[in-house]
């Protein structure tokens, strides 16, 4: 589920394979109609496929010419990057971990 606050938007809920296709194509929406920060704090499963949706929203942001920032990173999630040696391509905002 994606909730939009002003030009923020949360996810909320179980993000893995078997929905992120939904959840990404309404995240995209909203980035393109101006949101530029995206909140994880509410994330309560996750797979790589978010990590790979959060990848292709910061695309889309630098494709308007903006940046998307990431904040309430859950901690799986920080793992996966780390793993993936993707860490640095994520503009976290100064609340970006959950512990």
């Amino acid at each position: 589920m994606i909730r939009r606050e002003g030009d923020r938007i949360a996810i909320a809920g179980s993000v893995t394979l078997e929905n992120v296709t939904g959840i990404l194509a309404e995240a995209v929406a909203h980035v393109r109609a101006g949101a530029s920060q995206v909140d994880l704090g509410e994330v309560s499963e996750l797979d790589s496929s978010l990590l790979a949706a959060i990848l292709a929203l910061i695309r889309e942001a630098r494709r308007e010419s903006r940046t998307l920032m990431i904040s309430s990173l859950p901690a799986g999630l920080k793992t996966l990057a780390g793993l993936y040696g993707v860490e640095d391509l994520l503009p976290l905002s100064s609340t970006a971990s959950s512990q």
